[in-house]
């Protein structure tokens, strides 16, 4: 795909180019969307390990006093329930209950982070910022001056490792770090044990003049580990297959966090009144559809819109994701089901243009990594 002027580009676009990447508009950044088969390079992320820019994600910074009772108001989980150190997943809703975006929520001693998808985010700071009236915050968007690479694979903490002194071991999974040296001498730079993959593996942030190099010494310590460039198309594979969601697939505007399996992310705690609590609190009591994942039986794929039907019947839900799997060797995909349908084990239909091919409803995730 030829560049366009009103892409957006992180600091590596070039890189990528060089590395031989395919290059296409992924939520208006100009960003690689593979560099060699999508498939192969998932088994490399599933067996050894890959790198990922994922500069493109947004990054947002609030501090002042009430930096905590302003995210408790737009976001679902308990940020004063946080530690520094600690990482949530949340969503921002809307009053009707509807999904605006999900997003990470990182905690320190003087600020909260939030790390945002990259096609929402000027509607999310838009979001952020029309509702900070009243509170006293600083909101500081940080996407074109922080950049975000991600190690994820079985290798990660042995690369990364050698380019930082933080003590990676004690950096659990959802927590995070700073100091220590930071990464790759980048004093600044700080690392979380998080990613969108379903293996093990590390986000690590630093400041944009910093990123090229730590990609190159990420790649250069990663040799004797099998380590490669990773695009965003094995990132959409890995994370369906670890059941993840992403937003417009399983998540939207009308799809709220409850029928989406992501009440872990939403606190009912006393006293948080955030944006759509009452109608999630309604949805919990009212659940009539649930995102179930399907296996196919047919290796043709099942994609999102297509229906889903009672077998020689009618339609009771659609498809949300979909791909062929290599790490459960199957087609896989998610969907929307009426909760009378949404049992492990029932058989349904998928309507693939036009014909009907059998489907099982199976437990999510698809996939989950031996401990």
């Amino acid at each position: 795909m030829t560049q366009t002027d009103d892409m957006k580009r992180t600091a590596l676009a070039a890189v990528h180019e060089r590395h031989g990447a395919k290059m296409v508009n992924f939520g208006g950044w100009y960003m690689p969307i593979q560099y060699g088969a999508i498939l192969d390079e998932v088994r490399t992320v599933r067996t050894k390990c890959g790198l990922f820019d994922l500069s493109h994600m947004g990054r947002v910074r609030i501090t002042g006093k009430d930096r905590e009772r302003f995210v408790d108001r737009i976001a679902t989980n308990h940020v004063a329930a946080m530690k520094p150190g600690d990482i949530r997943y949340s969503l921002f809703c809307h009053e009707h209950g509807g999904t605006i975006d999900d997003l990470l929520i990182y905690k320190y001693e003087d600020a909260v982070y939030l790390v945002i998808n990259a096609g929402n985010t000027p509607k999310d700071m838009a979001h952020i910022r029309a509702h900070a009236k009243g509170f006293d915050v600083q909101i500081e968007d940080l996407t074109e001056s922080w950049q975000m690479l991600a190690l994820q694979g079985p290798q990660s903490q042995a690369i990364l490792s050698n380019l930082t002194q933080i003590p990676l071991a004690e950096v659990k999974y959802y927590k995070h770090r700073a100091g220590s040296g930071g990464v790759n001498g980048v004093e600044n730079g700080w690392v979380s044990r998080t990613g969108y993959t379903g293996e093990d593996g590390f986000e690590v942030y630093v400041p944009r003049a910093e990123t090229e190099r730590l990609w190159n010494a990420l790649l250069e310590a990663g040799k004797p580990h099998g380590l490669t460039p990773i695009g965003l198309g094995a990132r959409d594979t890995l994370r369906l297959e670890a059941g993840m969601p992403l937003y417009g697939h399983e998540l939207a505007d009308d799809i709220n966090p409850i029928e989406a399996g992501l009440e872990f992310g939403v606190r009912f705690a006393e006293g948080k009144d955030f944006l759509g609590r009452k109608a999630l609190e309604r949805a919990r009591e009212n659940k009539c559809r649930q995102l179930v994942g399907l296996r196919a039986e047919t290796k043709r794929v099942p994609r999102q819109g297509y229906n889903v039907h009672i077998p020689g019947g009618a339609a009771i839900g659609f498809i949300c994701s979909g791909t062929p799997s290599p790490t459960v060797g199957a087609s896989i995909g998610t969907a929307y089901v009426a909760c009378e349908q949404a049992a492990v084990g029932t058989r349904l239909e998928i309507d693939m243009r036009g014909s009907r091919e059998t489907a099982v409803v199976v437990p999510l995730p698809f996939y989950k990594r031996a401990k």
